[in-house]
């Protein structure tokens, strides 16, 4: 057990939360367990495999092509997202891990905060990766969402999507619901995958190491009809590994109801290798390596410096905060982080007053039951999957029980980006 966990500011965090009620995201926490980073930063974690997330737009059939070979390219086009979808797990939930120890509170976004950076083509000798640029906005506060846009023009690859969060505690861990998803359009094969989010909980808490976990059920369904169900588990009290996963790739939504029916299976650990086969049975060692998150280096995101940042971007806006998290003062913490919440809290009693709505900078809010929107990617990718198009906890499928309420979600528009004049990569 660690001294952290020994120290009354641990003790009293636990029992904080213990008897909490709401949304555990707004709890203050000891100062050892926060991140200098914000939320906003964490969209980078979608595209640190760049070559993976555009390969799927280099594997397209021939000209007059077969039914026989539209097929399979489509099956490998699938194959090759699984494979990117599962590269982001490791970066996405084990980084904070690995680099500072254990899973860290991260600052929560101020509304209109925003993170961009961009990836350059340092994998090939031709250029045909092109650059990917990364653009994250908080669009909501209450309750906290980020948007987020990774765009390869060269390629016409888009990745767009935006997370929330509800938390809960449990007797030895935190339970967290993921809200919203994932879609990944590829413009010149006219083909676009539907990503939902697992839940998860974060274990540890007792020893005041905490680590994420996921659990239940992921989904990625491509307009071909192909659909890929990842289920998750974790290490269990007696046997089992952590990060562990199995997913079965299927032809199409209605096949996914037997596992007899799946195509290709995978299992490992998301964190570390995983392996693939023919069918429907699970895969090990013996067979063919699919995936290794240890031997795949993430690329990492190159961002401008501080000095030539607005003052709306995370890490110019979280400067100060972030330098007392690194020395442990809590008090400057607590200095700093007030006067970003005064500010934030000013500008929108100044909107109330003159009656101006805050408006997002780059992402368009989109009602899907206002009757606006009839047709587009995230209707028909629902409609084949039978997922429910509602503000319901990611995965939800139609006709259960999170199957009501609005259905408001957030899209980019690149013309906004192009137009904008004050923010650069």
């Amino acid at each position: 057990m660690t001294s952290f966990a020994q120290s009354s500011s641990w003790t009293s965090f636990l029992k904080s939360i213990a008897s909490f009620n709401g949304d555990l995201s707004s709890l203050t926490a000891p100062p050892f367990i926060l991140s200098p980073t914000s939320l906003s930063e964490y969209s980078q974690y979608w595209a640190e495999h760049p070559d993976l997330l555009v390969e799927p737009n280099f594997l397209q059939q021939t000209p007059d092509a077969s039914k026989e070979e539209v097929d399979a390219m489509a099956l490998k086009r699938i194959i090759a997202v699984t494979k990117w979808f599962i590269a982001t797990l490791r970066s996405q939930y084990c980084s904070r891990n690995e680099s500072m120890g254990s899973e860290k509170k991260p600052l929560n976004p101020f509304l209109g905060e925003v993170f961009v950076g961009k990836w350059e083509d340092t994998e090939t000798t031709d250029g045909s990766l092109g650059e990917t640029i990364l653009l994250s906005e908080q669009v909501s506060h209450h309750p906290p969402v980020t948007a987020y846009a990774v765009h390869n023009a060269k390629n016409s690859v888009v990745l767009q999507g935006y997370n929330g969060i509800r938390s809960s505690i449990s007797a030895t861990s935190i339970n967290v619901k993921q809200y919203g998803h994932a879609l990944l359009e590829y413009k010149e094969l006219d083909e676009s995958y539907l990503i939902t989010l697992p839940p998860l909980h974060i274990e540890g808490l007792i020893s005041a190491s905490p680590f994420v976990e996921l659990e239940g059920t992921s989904y990625i369904q491509s307009s071909n009809g192909y659909i890929t169900v990842v289920e998750y588990s974790g290490r269990g009290w007696v046997s089992g590994k952590k990060n562990t996963f199995k997913a079965r790739i299927y032809k199409d939504q209605l096949s996914s109801n037997k596992k007899e029916n799946a195509l290709l299976s995978i299992s490992g650990q998301w964190s570390g290798k995983s392996y693939y086969a023919k069918g429907y049975s699970s895969p090990n060692s013996k067979n063919d390596l699919f995936y290794d998150a240890q031997a795949s280096e993430p690329h990492h995101l190159k961002v401008k410096p501080i000095e030539e940042q607005h003052e709306l971007e995370s890490r110019k806006a979280w400067l100060k905060v972030a330098e007392a998290i690194k020395k442990s003062d809590y008090d400057l913490i607590n200095e700093e982080k007030t006067l970003i919440e005064n500010a934030q809290r000013d500008l929108r009693k100044q909107e109330a007053e003159s009656g101006d709505k805050w408006q997002t900078r780059w992402f368009d809010y989109v009602n899907y039951l206002d009757g606006t929107v009839s047709h587009d990617a995230f209707l028909n990718l629902t409609n084949i999957s039978n997922l429910s198009i509602r503000n319901a906890p990611s995965g939800s499928l139609k006709g259960s029980k999170y199957d009501e309420g609005e259905a408001q979600h957030w899209r980019i528009n690149i013309q906004k980006w192009q137009d904008e004049k004050e923010i650069k990569i």
